[in-house]
């Protein structure tokens, strides 16, 4: 964001009110974070991303990570996965275990959490249309290890209106997918108290092409339509609000980034306490998880990606992220090696032991600039808020194209800037260095593919098959209504699919067939064209 100013003093404050908009840490409206000590008492979760190949491979990073001082897991499924297909479906071909692990049973599950204690590891999956058979096969884990599932820790990303807009994993229509969403809190809220059962997400919506108003502005939005379909299906706000969770971006504007967090916390504080009528102070906690950004890797002089990711880190420090995930090197090029996955992690630490930043709460609070940059990103907010608001909320918003026209049309002007040279990328167009080499890249060996398909046809003639029939008889039935039900008739007979869903898979039905079974209840999505 380009300041409209140079110098920014105390008549830029004469509105602000440090009691209303401020307060304390730990305090409604949290701007300045939502516990009193930060980090002085509670580190943030270092949670690098990792997934690829299959469970066996991925199962190593894990621990290696694990090793070196990473908190918490973070788990990245590959397209395949993603999209509800099995490794030996036609459409799979080339692409399994390729831009994550390939999970397609119960079976890969076990292995991929192998000697890794699911009552002590907090786990993060990023897993959108078929989060709710991912969740399943993760608790079906914890169980077998001795787990109670009320102890389990972590958060799925089930976040799908954020696909329709700026990412397209989705299967299922909007209604269908928003039903399993509703399953989910609902399910957890009695099971899996202690996860978080969805990341609503701006961070893919940013690297899209977002600007940070924008990022903020969309997130809340389809947080709002959450909240409401929870509502609608008669859960208590402050019941399930506590699992929500949320999914920035850091860029690389340090001042605007900080300036976000904290005008975020603000503004869901506000939503959940005035429009929803919240009581308990959890459900306007604004916790929140950021990933450095992956938009702006560059393959030109890798090396210098190290420095960006590092003013990212800093910037969701200062913010006042409670995890944290920083971006490898490598990534513009490749899935990032080992080596360079822990200087990733070592960014980390070295910002968390070394640098100070975890000594003070808040450190901007009272900067003339990054106040008024708070409040202005706040009224920014809720004026895009307020225009989908009278358009009919997010849904209405999606199905018209709004929301997608509107990433495209600011990552066109992105890039026109930076074509144009008006925006510097270091690298890329000043300061071009053709000399410069990337280091060895990390290449999934293709036959890791062959083998996952063996491993599932092995898997198919040894497990129970009347039993998976069975399980996916029952979820079929769960799944469908009769075509002339009224809105009222079908919201009472709707079963919650979970416990379903669960059976399935303990049943080690696939991934594939269980979406399959969904599909054929739901039936898939397609898209309005946006151009």
């Amino acid at each position: 964001m380009t300041s409209e100013k140079h110098v920014y003093g105390p008549d830029d404050q004469d509105t602000f009110d440090p009691q209303t908009s401020l307060g304390q840490p730990g305090e409604y409206p949290f701007t300045r974070g939502i516990y009193r000590d930060m980090y002085r008492s509670r580190g943030w979760t270092m949670r690098q991303y990792a997934g690829f190949g299959n469970a066996r491979e991925t199962n190593k990073r894990f621990r290696y990570l694990l090793a070196n001082g990473q908190t918490g897991l973070s788990t990245a499924f590959d397209l395949p996965t993603q999209m509800g297909y099995d490794s030996d479906d036609p459409l799979a071909l080339g692409e399994v275990g390729k831009t994550g692990v390939a999970i397609d049973s119960l079976a890969d599950m076990e292995v991929l959490f192998d000697q890794i204690d699911l009552g002590k590891v907090s786990t993060s999956m990023t897993i959108n249309a078929t989060s709710a058979i991912l969740l399943a096969m993760y608790r079906a884990v914890g169980k077998k290890q001795g787990v109670d599932s009320k102890l389990l820790q972590g958060t799925i990303q089930n976040d799908i209106l954020k696909e329709y807009e700026a990412r397209n994993t989705y299967i299922y229509p909007p209604a269908q997918s928003m039903r399993l969403i509703t399953d989910i809190f609902e399910f957890c809220a009695k099971e899996m108290p202690k996860w978080n059962t969805i990341s609503i997400s701006g961070y893919h919506i940013r690297e899209a092409g977002a600007t940070a108003v924008q990022e903020l502005a969309f997130t809340f939005a389809n947080g709002i339509a959450y909240v409401e379909q929870a509502r609608s299906r008669g859960l208590d706000v402050d019941v399930f609000a506590p699992q929500l969770s949320f999914f920035f971006v850091a860029q690389m504007d340090l001042f605007e980034e900080v300036a976000k967090f904290r005008a975020a916390r603000r503004i869901w504080a506000r939503i959940m306490k005035e429009r929803f009528a919240a009581k308990n102070p959890k459900s306007m906690m604004l916790r929140f998880h950021v990933q450095t950004a992956g938009s702006s890797l560059t393959s030109q002089q890798p090396d210098n990606n190290i420095v960006r990711t590092t003013i990212e880190a800093m910037a969701a420090v200062l913010g006042g992220a409670q995890s944290l995930h920083t971006n490898s090197k490598d990534e513009a090029l490749s899935l990032p090696t080992e080596a360079s996955a822990l200087t990733a992690l070592r960014t980390q630490q070295i910002i968390a032991f070394e640098t100070g930043l975890t000594s003070v709460v808040d450190p901007f609070a009272g900067s003339y600039y990054v106040e008024e940059l708070t409040t202005k990103l706040e009224r920014e907010v809720l004026e895009y808020l307020d225009k989908i608001e009278k358009m009919g909320g997010a849904m209405r918003a999606v199905e018209s194209g709004f929301i997608q026209r509107e990433i495209q049309d600011s990552a066109y002007e992105f890039h026109k800037d930076v074509e144009s040279g008006r925006r510097t990328v270091v690298g890329v167009n000043k300061f071009i260095d053709e000399k410069t080499e990337a280091d060895k890249l990390h290449k999934v060996d293709p036959k890791l593919e062959e083998e996952q398909k063996r491993s599932l046809a092995e898997l198919k003639k040894k497990r129970d098959g009347k039993r998976v029939e069975e399980t996916l008889t029952k979820l079929s039935a769960a799944a469908q209504m009769p075509a002339d039900s009224s809105a009222k008739e079908e919201q009472a007979a709707r079963e919650n699919l979970l416990p379903y869903i669960c059976q399935a898979v303990e049943s080690y039905a696939t991934v594939g067939e269980i979406s399959n079974t969904l599909r054929k209840a739901f039936g898939k999505y397609r898209p309005t064209p946006t151009l």
